[in-house]
């Protein structure tokens, strides 16, 4: 979570799996290869992580829209789905299918775009009458919660109460 002035800003990094997709000195990306082990939580993986191929930023803005889908829905829509086919299960989980085409037509080394990408989830955000604050829920939350800590701090116990009843 970003603080001070960033405190609207999430930031998600998981140094377990960052790497370099450049080479540090030709900045030139890396190869592609097959035959690669699954690297971090299936759950959130790209379907070419799970294929065995290696990730690159495709992958990450994959694996993205299946934490976004995740924070959206609470949970992901093939977990516990029965379905008997794997093209079932996709005819299911529509509502990103536009995010995910567009992350499964990127090439292995191309530039996501982004700009596009956002622009999808603020049309998702109006489509589903969200405002957007730049304030996240459990902000809001923690600022409810510290208030009504405070509130309870302020208010007059039963002992309080008594004194003030016996003074009049």
């Amino acid at each position: 979570m970003g603080i001070g002035r960033y405190c609207n800003k999430l930031f998600l990094i998981d140094f377990g799996l960052a790497k370099k997709y450049r080479d540090s000195r030709t900045h030139v990306h890396i190869p592609y290869r097959k035959d690669k082990n699954l690297t971090g939580t299936a759950r959130y993986a790209s379907v070419n992580a799970h294929l065995g191929i290696e990730q690159s930023r495709r992958d990450d803005v994959e694996s993205l829209g299946y934490v976004l889908m995740y924070f959206n829905r609470g949970s992901l829509p093939w977990q516990g789905l029965k379905a008997i086919t794997k093209k079932q299960k996709y005819e299911k989980i529509s509502e990103f299918e536009m995010y995910f085409r567009y992350c499964h037509g990127l090439r292995f080394d191309e530039d996501p775009d982004y700009a596009y990408l956002k622009q999808l989830f603020r049309i998702l955000f109006k489509k589903l009458n969200y405002q957007y604050d730049y304030t996240f829920d459990w902000t809001t939350l923690k600022q409810k919660e510290t208030q009504k800590t405070v509130s309870l701090a302020h208010a007059p116990n039963e002992s309080s109460k008594k004194n003030m009843e016996t003074e009049k």
